[in-house]
């Protein structure tokens, strides 16, 4: 009996190309973060990317662009085939409630990886919403003069680089929470390598 597909050929490229890019972007954006931090704090320089500020710089410019065409194809594509709809929705407060109490208590089935839970509807759903800020508060940065009602916005320049950099976080403990719940269901790894 042959194996079903968990996740067609555009879902796993989309996911590798977006792992990369969020890498590279991360990295490379402490590594600009530390030229001027907006905080008392800075990341250790072994974990940034770029050696200095213009490499940073040219690292992260690279990997926005595959990010937000990655980003543009795959939410097409998923809107287009109805995949979006089929896989996130619906979702109600009640049913994200009932799923996360099942996650605390170790009672959340995974026998099915290709239905999501709630709770993988909502992470999924914010972290698109997270990217999309992300994206534009990095372009009210970026492009300050040309787009100065999206800087406004944001609340003006210092502002902008306040949302890009909680969006930021908000991103890194996706990703940290992602990789534990890959690490307590290793068969969803190998869904996203293999396709079922």
């Amino acid at each position: 009996m042959a194996a079903k597909t968990v996740h067609p050929p555009l879902v796993r490229i989309a996911h590798w190309i977006n792992a990369l890019a969020i890498l590279v972007m991360v990295t490379s954006g402490w590594k600009i973060y530390n030229a001027s931090p907006i905080f008392s704090f800075s990341f250790p320089d072994q974990a940034t990317l770029g050696g200095w500020l213009a490499g940073a710089l040219q690292w992260h410019f690279a990997a926005m662009w595959l990010l937000v065409f990655n980003g543009i194809v795959y939410l097409a594509l998923n809107l287009v085939s109805g995949r979006f709809f089929r896989k996130f929705l619906p979702l109600s407060p009640r049913a994200i409630l009932r799923d996360f109490i099942a996650a605390l208590t170790g009672k959340l089935s995974h026998a099915d990886l290709r239905q999501y839970n709630a709770v993988q509807k909502f992470a999924y759903l914010f972290i698109i919403c997270d990217l999309i800020v992300l994206v534009l508060s990095g372009l009210a940065i970026w492009k300050s003069v040309q787009f100065p009602l999206l800087r406004d916005l944001m609340g003006g320049y210092d502002n902008a680089r306040i949302v890009h950099f909680v969006a930021m976080s908000f991103l890194a403990a996706f990703v940290v929470v992602h990789l534990v719940m890959v690490a307590l269901v290793p068969r969803s790894l190998l869904a996203m390598l293999r396709g079922r």
